[in-house]
């Protein structure tokens, strides 16, 4: 495993109906969801570390602190950055940035740890179970 601060990942979607403020149950407009700009920052994450964990493992996010400043309408490209800033044992932290073709749209910082997938879901499973 050789992950390090300097890691970018990318993620990238069109707005469409499907994931607008108004059918993500976020709002009433037809304009990128934050609940859609979330999901596409944890993405980006993903895509900046994933491929320098070992075998099995995977990253689950477990904090979020982001500003949604924009509104994008449907068929506008949007995408999305992450920086891996800081490496803590299991636990990295995330610079997170996401633009559309007309500027920056929302940022922050985001948190996620490392995790074995196959104790993590039998963890989940169990919890099920209760």
């Amino acid at each position: 495993m050789s992950l390090h601060p300097g890691l970018i990942g990318h993620a990238e979607t069109i707005v469409s109906e499907s994931n607008t403020a108004a059918a993500m149950g976020s709002g009433l407009l037809p304009v990128f969801a934050t609940p859609a700009m979330v999901a596409l920052m944890e993405q980006a994450a993903v895509d900046a570390c994933q491929s320098e964990l070992e075998e099995g493992s995977g990253t689950v996010g477990t904090r979020l602190d982001i500003s949604h400043d924009a509104a994008s309408p449907v068929g506008m490209a949007v995408r999305a950055e992450a920086e891996l800033t800081a490496v803590d044992g299991r636990k990295l932290t995330f610079a997170v940035r996401a633009f559309d073709a007309a500027g920056p749209i929302g940022g922050g910082t985001h948190e996620r740890f490392i995790i074995a997938n196959d104790r993590f879901l039998a963890k989940a499973q169990k919890r099920g179970e209760a």
